[in-house]
């Protein structure tokens, strides 16, 4: 297997169990109920593009500025110490009903903006209804809502940790292109139906598969040789 189809494969094996289910996902599939499928999806979808190409190139960049072999050698532990992490997530945190939770936020949210809404005049009402027709054509309220809840959801979590440990030591534009479209994959599913599906499904079925995963994907980085 060539590098950037093992970079590929990897990617998009670990976006699709590390994904379905998590807190953008869920996030999708209740803006989703509440406004225009297309705006959602187009927002979530350029939160995630963004996330997994910027993961990449930080990967990519890593082993310019740090030996190669060190790259891979934190890599493969941050394999295992996400693998032990999911696990031990799996086998001990209590079940949640995170559906529930978000949508409760997001009333919480709505209720606050709507509440500044009123404290505004009617001049500067007037103002936004003009500035709207141009703005619209770019981005409008619920896209920059569905980047700004994908993007910053995202951030920082064990799936783009552990992209930046692919591309530090598999080919980065198949480690791109495999996340791009396990997140296309898993974020379409959640606008067109993720609602109903992350109602049925186990966090810490989630969480099991995941830390299996990352096990055997550090298992696997632990016997390759370290390429020059």
């Amino acid at each position: 297997m060539t590098s950037l189809a093992q970079g590929f494969g990897k990617s998009l094996a670990l976006t699709m169990v590390s994904e379905i289910g998590d807190n953008s996902f869920i996030a999708a599939a209740i803006l989703a109920m509440r406004h225009p499928r297309k705006l959602v999806l187009s927002g979530c979808l350029t939160a995630v593009i963004t996330m997994t190409v910027l993961s990449a190139a930080l990967g990519w960049v890593a082993p310019n500025l740090i030996p190669r072999k060190w790259t891979h050698h934190i890599t493969t532990g941050l394999f295992f110490l996400f693998g032990i992490w999911s696990l031990w997530d799996a086998l001990t945190e209590e079940e949640e009903d995170e559906v529930a939770e978000f949508e409760a936020k997001l009333d919480a949210d709505s209720k606050a903006k709507k509440g500044k809404t009123k404290e505004g005049n009617e001049a500067d009402d007037e103002v936004k209804k003009q500035r709207r027709p141009f703005l619209a054509g770019f981005f409008s309220p619920i896209f920059l809502k569905a980047f700004s809840l994908t993007f910053f959801g995202e951030w920082g979590d064990k799936s783009q940790l552990a992209t930046i440990g692919l591309a530090a030591d598999e080919d980065p534009i198949g480690v791109v292109l495999g996340g791009i479209v396990g997140q296309i994959l898993c974020t379409t599913i959640a606008v067109i139906g993720g609602k109903s599906l992350a109602s049925r499904i186990s966090e810490k079925v989630v969480e099991l598969a995941s830390g299996v995963l990352f096990m055997i994907f550090g298992i696997q980085s632990f016997l390759s040789e370290v390429e020059a």
